[in-house]
């Protein structure tokens, strides 16, 4: 993945930069917020790594602006921080639309787990979006037409691309309009009676 590493210290920046390209990534840097913001206007970048507390801009409001964005993909945004992770704090970020975090000094392993649930959390972004896209589907069956011209179930396909399991049920309406008047139409008429059956002769 591109990943922008958010941190006005230079040398902390740079090690982040070596842990990102060691975990196999491309790292874009920044050292403060607003050239954080300038970079994202030009790379599509999906993931950011950024420190709390920098001149200028600091990782909260520059996650708040982040999130602030119209039409823009979404962003999976680690808050990396020399405060202790205290209860206070992580409700901080989280209210400033922070995904994950992490504490200083960075810990290897910590970043691996969090960039792993990062690709996951955006793989599954991406696969919503084409789901809110136009879908072709057939007013009769009501089943999907995928990229390869193939028609199945509606949960047929979106469990194929976002594993979401389904269970079935009957709203208010079709229940009104379609589940009472068939078992109206299949129960017997009172004083109907057995149909009688017809003894022919020999």
């Amino acid at each position: 993945m591109r990943i922008l590493a958010v941190e006005d210290d230079a040398v902390a920046r740079a090690v982040l930069r070596q842990a990102l390209r060691r975990l196999g990534h491309e790292a874009i840097e920044a050292a403060d917020g607003e050239q954080a913001l300038e970079l994202l206007e030009k790379e599509p970048v999906r993931v950011v790594v950024s420190d709390w507390l920098m001149p200028k801009l600091d990782g909260l409001e520059l996650c708040r602006r982040v999130r602030a964005r119209p039409g823009a993909e979404y962003t999976y945004f680690i808050l990396l921080t020399g405060n202790d992770a205290t209860a206070d704090n992580q409700r901080e970020a989280a209210d400033a639309g922070v995904d994950d975090f992490l504490t200083k000094p960075l810990n290897f392993d910590e970043l691996w787990n969090r960039l792993r649930v990062a690709e996951r959390i955006l793989r599954y972004a991406t696969q919503v979006k084409q789901l809110e896209e136009m879908l072709p589907i057939c007013s009769y069956c009501k089943k999907i037409r995928d990229d390869h011209n193939y028609w199945q179930q509606i949960e047929g396909y979106i469990n194929e691309r976002t594993g979401s399991e389904f269970s079935h049920s009957v709203c208010p309406d079709c229940y009104q309009h379609v589940v009472l008047p068939e078992l109206e139409s299949l129960k017997i008429k009172p004083g109907a009676g057995p149909t009688p059956s017809v003894e022919r002769k020999r």
